[in-house]
């Protein structure tokens, strides 16, 4: 797995991840604040399957 994510990138979907898992936690969203464990994870380790699949690189690396 090659990074694909670059630091903006990275640290938007960390702070999604949160803010998704926080209303989750305080009930106001419900069972869908799960979906931040996904944008938390792929920002934390830098790799989005996604963006493999559709050819997008946001980090500036070669």
């Amino acid at each position: 797995m090659k990074t694909n994510e670059g630091t903006l990138d990275r640290a938007m979907r960390v702070i999604a991840g949160i803010v998704l898992l926080a209303l989750l936690y305080t009930g106001t969203i419900g069972i869908w604040g799960w979906v931040g464990l996904v944008p938390l994870l792929t920002g934390a380790i830098g790799w989005c399957p996604l963006y493999t699949v559709l050819g997008i690189k946001t980090c500036p690396l070669k």
